[in-house]
């Protein structure tokens, strides 16, 4: 051997080398080379807290953790985080809105942007939609997404057995979706519709996580709580008390931040949801610092988070709900004809001091509205032509129809048009005008409100500067249940309600006007007004927003010209941060994941 003695030294010296370099690779992080996507494990972490254990409602942040962790506060109850679900469920809907993404987004205006969706092309008819997918876009378990998984979501969504909101699937079962390539998808129609775009908002599911699952067998799938999505945020953890999950925790998604466009985002690291049984815990725990924010969603609980907030140094901020509180006249109503008079309706416009009612009577939990549509949207106007508050201009509008109200008491045909003519705001009174009272019980008629103390407080107020003129008006106040049967059946002369577009962030608003949905749909006051109805249908058929935006400018100089309703407020979306919290900007809610929309910017202190 005494021949191979250096061959043996040298192999003696190979050897020892590999074994240190083995050693080192092993015990240094792995890097993830640049574009490639970081798995996750298939299955996240799902414990089960014992409920003989005593435990804390909340989990805290360690002081020695170094991962910056935003802590929300939700109330209700999540079983499924499934974007086709979580319409139904608005605290399913906040977490979902963080780990899924839809074709299209909106911006701080409610104009549709793109999301999973680079672009569209709209055809000349408006009945084909065809949308080129971003081909940048990984699942956050590393996986392309293409166009199959836009296939499938739209395959389950039209499925009869379907159980998600009924609404949905009705919808979509109009609607056929055509794959032209591996990232073009076409949508085909069966009539144009203005707000085709705002629907594309809805999750994509996976198909490589899903496929074979049919729509029946989807609200039981594992999946539902062991979600894959694309967005900022993908599940860590869920923690359970035993009889139902009290925390979700999510964490920054690798493949989101490989993203060109993110590559500057100081992104969050941590998102722990903890889902609360009532409001009053959930502002316990905003209080005593064991979450960071809190969204009211109870208008009775709004005054004490409020006073908890100013009282615990607590930013408040506000935004408009994506709904408006208005009065309804009934054009229908056999017993106060009255209202289908455009002089008449201008004279209660006229007769009410509507910013200090509410002002006066809803207090931090709404501001006065000025329009149908949504301050912020990108269809609002600011300067519509009101009737300003003029007590002496409204008696006198009100004793001009006096006479004529009288005379229609007994003669239907006489009411069946409004007055002719448009009324001049500004067509005041001489000084030596006197009003005269009309005849007893010509304008009686009564105001339906929900009972609650906020809206019978303003119904009150209204009733009482509207007695000033001379007319005869009771507040009808009735319990939530009744009041949603009377206001759908139109048993009423005038009510105080609340229209919501719900989580739609487009402007229109057809259901609510259009003379075609009385007495079947949402027109419960019957309002019979054939421009506004033309002017509602073209703007939503028509495509192209430049146009529908020319259409909501006319519509709403209509609605104010002829006082279709009279609006009163908007109410608040109010959202609680504590001050470690920055960078929160809240823009136009159209939902209240909204509040969302920037969560790029925000830093934990």
């Amino acid at each position: 051997m005494r021949g191979y003695r250096f061959q043996l030294v040298a192999l003696a010296v190979a050897g020892l080398i590999f074994v240190i370099s083995v050693f080192i690779r092993i015990s240094q992080p792995q890097q993830t080379p640049p574009g490639t996507a970081t798995p996750i494990p298939p299955t996240p972490e799902i414990v089960a807290v014992d409920p003989t254990v005593s435990q804390p409602d909340v989990v805290s942040v360690s002081q020695a953790d170094p991962v910056p962790t935003f802590r929300e506060g939700l109330v209700g109850e999540v079983t499924r985080l499934n974007p086709l679900f979580s319409p139904a469920n608005s605290t399913e809907a906040d977490i979902t809105a963080l780990i899924f993404q839809g074709l299209v987004s909106t911006n701080g205006h409610g104009e549709p942007i793109g999301a999973l969706a680079d672009r569209w092309v709209i055809s000349s008819t408006g009945l084909e939609y065809t949308v080129f997918l971003r081909q940048d876009i990984l699942w956050q378990d590393g996986v392309p997404f293409t166009a199959d998984d836009v296939m499938y979501t739209m395959s389950i969504l039209r499925d009869p057995e379907f159980s998600g909101p009924g609404e949905l699937s009705a919808f979509w079962q109009t609607v056929e979706t055509e794959k032209l390539d591996p990232y073009i998808v076409r949508f085909r129609l069966t009539q144009p519709l203005g707000t085709f775009l705002d629907r594309l908002q809805i999750g994509i599911l996976p198909v490589h996580a899903l496929e074979g699952t049919r729509a029946a067998q989807l609200a039981s799938h594992p999946f539902n709580l062991t979600p894959i999505g694309t967005g900022l945020y993908q599940l860590e953890s869920i923690l359970s008390d035993g009889s139902r999950i009290s925390q979700v925790n999510l964490r920054a998604a690798p493949v989101y931040r490989q993203r060109e466009e993110n590559a500057a985002a100081s992104l969050i690291e941590r998102i722990w949801f903890t889902i609360f049984r009532s409001e009053e815990e959930a502002q316990a725990a905003l209080i005593s610092g064991q979450i960071d924010a809190f969204a009211s969603t109870d208008v009775q609980q709004r005054p004490d988070l409020f006073l908890a907030a100013n009282n615990n140094d607590l930013l408040i901020q506000n935004q408009l709900e994506n709904t408006l509180g208005l009065i309804l006249f009934n054009w229908q109503s056999e017993s106060a004809p009255f209202f289908r008079d455009q002089r008449f309706r201008t004279a209660l416009a006229a007769g009410l001091d509507r910013d200090a009612v509410i002002l006066r009577t809803m207090g931090n939990l709404a501001v006065p509205a000025d329009s149908p549509l949504l301050p912020g949207s990108w269809a609002y106007r600011s300067d519509l032509n009101w009737p300003t508050y003029d007590p002496a201009y409204a008696h006198q509008l009100i004793d001009q129809s006096a006479e004529r109200i009288r005379r229609l008491s007994g003669d239907e045909d006489a009411v069946a048009q409004p007055s002719s003519g448009q009324v001049a705001p500004g067509a005041l009174p001489t000084a030596t005008w006197t009003p005269t009272p009309p005849p007893a019980n010509v304008f009686a008629f009564s105001l339906l409100v929900p009972d609650r103390p906020e809206l019978t407080a303003l119904a009150q107020e209204v009733a009482s500067q509207w007695s000033q003129l001379g007319l005869e008006v009771t507040v009808d106040a009735v319990d939530e249940a009744t009041y949603g049967q009377r206001l759908r059946d139109g048993q009423f002369d005038a009510v105080i309600a609340e229209l919501s577009l719900g989580d739609s962030a487009d402007p229109d608003v057809y259901d609510f006007w259009n003379q075609g949905q009385y007495p079947d749909g949402e027109n419960y006051s019957g309002v019979d007004d054939l421009q506004i109805s033309t002017i509602l249908e073209r703007a939503r058929r028509d495509p192209w927003g430049i146009n529908r935006q020319q259409d909501y400018a006319a519509f709403q100089q209509e609605f104010a010209d002829k006082v279709i309703a009279l609006p009163l407020y908007y109410p608040l979306f109010t959202y609680v941060t504590s001050p470690r919290v920055e960078g929160v900007q809240l823009g136009f809610i159209s939902t209240p994941a909204d509040r969302f929309r920037n969560i790029r910017e925000w830093q934990i202190r």
